[in-house]
């Protein structure tokens, strides 16, 4: 039986709409037409990656200033 517990949760809960708000300006940079229902079955898993790949980059990004920042 599999436990309903998901290893994905944020440590600071208020950033989760940061993250959308960062998933739809990545998508819009991309191209990618994103569903306004939410449904993202119909999206192929190549666009649903390269914005997931995207969003990676750009938190690397963020945590390498932040940390240049401090020296």
């Amino acid at each position: 039986m599999s436990n309903n517990r998901s290893s994905n949760n944020l440590l600071v809960p208020q950033a989760r709409a940061a993250l959308e708000q960062m998933k739809y300006e990545i998508a819009g940079e991309l191209g990618i037409q994103l569903p306004q229902d939410g449904y993202y079955g119909n999206m192929t898993s190549r666009d649903m990656g390269s914005i997931g790949g995207y969003i990676t980059r750009r938190l690397v990004q963020m945590a390498q200033q932040q940390l240049a920042g401090r020296q």
